[in-house]
């Protein structure tokens, strides 16, 4: 047996009143994700144990297992592992944002979406600018890099940015959570103002408000933590190898970690332009040779972000026959059987643009066993399902058994 979890991030949400009171998953044309919806069984999965503010790195690690309470150490240390970046001992990594500010107020958390280009030179401006033998700035993708320090310390309180827009950047900058930490609240909240002064009218930013974009105009620091011990996926469900496929430095990151490979696709952006058929011909080529795939697509997420409803269902759709139908028609074609589980990591209610804790329905189809009475996909027809409402690492020890 196989194993594909198929994930699109954000894709749960709240009935919404343009769409008839429906939800995105309800109101989408869902075909083939429905016909798993059908041949598999159903249920809600709790992915964001108590305690924990719901991102996608915590709901992740939840669908892949991983006991939080011993192995998160932070966003930052997950997205240097897809970098290669080494978190040494004594040092702190953090998720390093290019934002936009405007009127003093947090405008949005991806600068208009910059573009890889510009926000590379951006990120070697300031390592220029504000780089040190202790303090480091490395490019990611688009909006989303990485901070690296020595001797930070990880007990603060910090803001992720899509949580907040709107809001007045002074009113939830960082905060010390133990009073050995205020050293370093203080000294990256500097380090935020610095970078507002130096970014303001860089040439980049210039170029980018006369062509009616948004600056990226502040860096945004959060989620810090040192190196996390993690036993790996293989390890743990006593697999020969698995991949992982994203666009996304998080997920990469938490696949180092997890043991999988990580397999890149070209022209995968993380939002609704993304190589859907690339993605799903990578899973299938990753499937003939690896025992599990971890498929993640994160479309779905940014247009919840934006508070996009009808870029949602058009993402949850363009999921459903441009990777699900391809996939499944293909597998389905194999002698040796490829069980395949669909569910987002939490939801992104468009209404209020940030994630939410509330479980999130998923499917699992396993086949020659027989499906439950649920004969669509979605957030209420879910609760239907056989499985009932599972916890955490439940639902992959019910994938893999």
């Amino acid at each position: 047996m196989k194993y594909l979890i198929i994930l699109g991030d954000g894709m749960a949400d709240e009935p919404i009143a343009s769409l008839g009171n429906k939800t995105p998953l309800q109101a989408a044309n869902t075909p083939h994700i429905d016909r798993i919806a059908v041949l598999g069984r159903n249920g809600l999965l709790d992915t964001i144990p108590e305690g924990f503010a719901p991102g996608s790195e915590i709901a992740n690690l939840s669908v892949l297992g991983y006991d939080l309470n011993k192995v998160f150490e932070g966003r930052g240390s997950l997205e240097a592992a897809s970098m290669g970046i080494a978190i040494e001992p004594g040092e702190m990594a953090m998720r390093c944002n290019l934002i936009c500010i405007e009127n003093g107020k947090i405008k949005n958390h991806s600068a208009g979406h910059i573009s890889n280009e510009e926000a590379h030179e951006l990120i070697l401006f300031l390592q220029q600018e504000l780089g040190s033998d202790s303090v480091n700035f490395f490019s990611g993708v688009s909006y989303r890099h990485l901070f690296k320090m020595k001797g930070g310390n990880k007990f603060l309180k910090c803001t992720p940015p899509h949580d907040v827009p709107g809001t007045p950047f002074a009113n939830v900058m960082i905060q010390a959570e133990i009073p050995e930490a205020k050293t370093t609240a203080d000294f990256l909240n500097e380090l935020t103002l610095k970078s507002q002064a130096l970014l303001e009218n860089h040439p980049v930013n210039l170029k980018r408000a006369a062509a009616g974009k948004d600056k990226a105009n502040s860096i945004w620091l959060w989620s810090p933590g040192y190196k996390p011990e993690m036993e790996t996926l293989l390890e743990t469900y006593h697999l020969n190898s698995g991949a992982v496929i994203s666009a996304v430095d998080l997920i990469k990151g938490i696949g180092v970690y997890a043991g999988l490979k990580v397999i890149e696709v070209e022209g995968a952006t993380g939002l609704y332009n993304t190589n859907y058929e690339g993605k799903a011909q990578a899973s299938i080529d990753a499937l003939r040779t690896n025992d599990f795939v971890y498929l993640h697509i994160e479309a779905s997420d940014e247009a919840g972000h934006e508070g996009n409803v009808e870029l949602k269902v058009k993402t949850i759709e363009y999921l459903d026959y441009r990777v699900v139908k391809t996939i499944f028609e293909e597998v389905s074609t194999w002698n040796e059987p490829v069980t395949i589980a669909i569910l987002p990591d939490h939801p992104t209610p468009c209404a209020i643009k940030t994630h939410t804790n509330s479980p999130v329905p998923f499917v699992i189809y396993k086949p020659g066993e027989k499906g439950d009475e649920v004969t669509v996909y979605d957030e209420f027809s879910a609760r239907k399902g056989s499985y009932g409402l599972l916890k955490g690492a439940e639902f992959i020890k019910e994938l893999i058994h």
